[in-house]
């Protein structure tokens, strides 16, 4: 941080978002389900009218990278971190880069075995049954309907379809880039601490010993809490300064 300015600038967007340098759509949202924001190009509206060093990245990921610099990620390379709040995203770092290919990680989207008893309604307009569709706010509230959930009690029926969404989709993370960790928050697991505590005993009872997970603390809460999204943005920001100088 320079005197009447700053160094770096770090931009830490929801998604999806088009990360892909050579596209004509980078650093533009794509299709998601918030309304009016899909292709608004949030990169070029920040970043045009600086002349410091930028990074651009989803805002799960930027938090995952904060996880790693400050929080209970320190020292790890391989890590996720996951909101659940009025969607579901997740930051996921493979030997200490986020995930790319055709575009970020959109774990919350992946689709998971409901539970047989379940037939309430999803909360994606895209998916019946992905983890955000059946485990975020929003698909608490479509299947609650009328009913507030600040009136359930910690054994209601909804908190077992969403337990078992989120247990799914960390099965299909460790059985594919088997993160060292697993960072869960977001507003529903802050409003609903019960919740955390069930995820990593079913995750060890889904992979059934098939994989070796470390012994303790392997699911927990963010270290940096709800500082971890804007603390994302600077982990962003530091890492632009760092390649610049490096370049």
């Amino acid at each position: 941080m320079g005197r009447g300015g700053f160094a770096a600038l770090g931009i830490a967007s929801f998604g999806p978002v088009d990360l892909d340098p050579a596209s004509p759509d980078w650093g533009h949202i794509l299709a998601t389900t918030k309304p009016d924001w899909p292709m608004t190009d949030v990169a070029g509206a920040l970043s045009a009218a600086f002349d410091v060093p930028s990074a651009f990245d989803t805002d799960v990921n930027g938090a995952a990278f904060a996880e790693t610099m400050w929080g209970c990620a320190r020292g790890l390379d391989d890590f996720a971190y996951v909101t659940i709040g009025t969607g579901v995203g997740v930051g996921l770092l493979v030997n200490g880069r986020p995930t790319r290919g055709i575009g970020h990680a959109e774990l919350g989207h992946l689709r998971v075995p409901r539970l047989p008893t379940d037939t309430l309604p999803s909360g994606c307009p895209f998916h019946d049954d992905c983890v955000e569709g059946l485990a975020s706010g929003t698909g608490i509230k479509a299947a609650l309907g009328d009913v507030h959930v600040s009136t359930l009690a910690s054994d209601h029926p909804i908190w077992d379809r969403v337990a078992s969404a989120i247990t799914a989709m960390c099965h299909a993370m460790v059985c594919t880039t088997g993160p060292k960790r697993i960072a869960i928050g977001g507003g529903v697991m802050n409003k609903q601490p019960h919740l955390l505590a069930r995820i990593e005993p079913a995750l060890r009872a889904s992979i059934n010993g098939y994989l070796p997970l470390p012994e303790r603390d392997y699911v927990v809460a963010p270290a940096l809490g709800d500082q971890a999204g804007p603390m994302g943005s600077i982990a962003l920001a530091r890492m632009a300064l760092r390649e610049r100088a490096g370049a």
